[in-house]
């Protein structure tokens, strides 16, 4: 790519998360997120077939590999249970909580069926992102700690509660009080993590 288009790619990814950030995800249309990065609709759509597979790759390329160093940031797979999760709860709930255009992109793409076929054309498997993860929890099940369910069914208990109380953190910045503060995310995670030990 020639350093004009990076240019303008990399305007187009700016502003796309601006938009995100300031006016949330349903507010950004093609046209405005031109309007805003100087540029044509036709040169997004040169790269993009549509507004979803937009997102899904802005969610590969700009939010997946930042998402995942942060989590991880200070964990490791040899860590207690309890406290690899507390670790993992708290780095997510931080990142989040400053990354609301990543928050937004994360729910949108877990809602998206073109994740899946990104995640296809890209060559991403499972394993590829968060593998210290994945190996924290297999060895927690070898070991007998938690039940032995698939990874997908393990994430699936562990971590949409955390986006759930994210989404709510960001609720309450509207209101006088906030209620989601880095206690309540440690005694929510040690209920979650209850229910899966043996």
């Amino acid at each position: 790519m020639r350093p004009r288009n990076l240019e303008k790619e990399a305007a187009i990814r700016t502003m796309a998360l601006q938009i995100i950030a300031d006016e949330g995800l349903e507010n950004l249309s093609m046209q405005k997120l031109a309007k805003a990065a100087n540029v044509s609709p036709r040169t997004i759509y040169i790269k993009y077939e549509n507004k979803e597979d937009f997102l899904v790759k802005l969610f590969i390329e700009e939010v997946l590999e930042t998402y995942e160093q942060a989590i991880v940031k200070n964990f490791s797979p040899d860590m207690d249970f309890a406290e690899g999760m507390k670790k993992t709860w708290l780095n997510a709930f931080q990142y989040l909580k400053n990354n609301k255009p990543a928050f937004a992109l994360i729910r949108y793409g877990k809602s998206s069926p073109l994740l899946n076929k990104a995640y296809q054309q890209k060559g991403i498997k499972q394993g590829d992102y968060f593998s210290p993860i994945h190996y924290f929890l297999k060895r927690n099940i070898d070991a007998g700690i938690i039940k032995d369910f698939p990874q997908d069914v393990l994430r699936a208990l562990l971590y949409p509660p955390l986006l759930e109380l994210v989404s709510e953190y960001f609720d309450y910045e509207e209101r006088p009080e906030q209620i989601i503060t880095e206690d309540v995310i440690l005694q929510c995670c040690e209920v979650v993590t209850k229910g899966i030990l043996k």
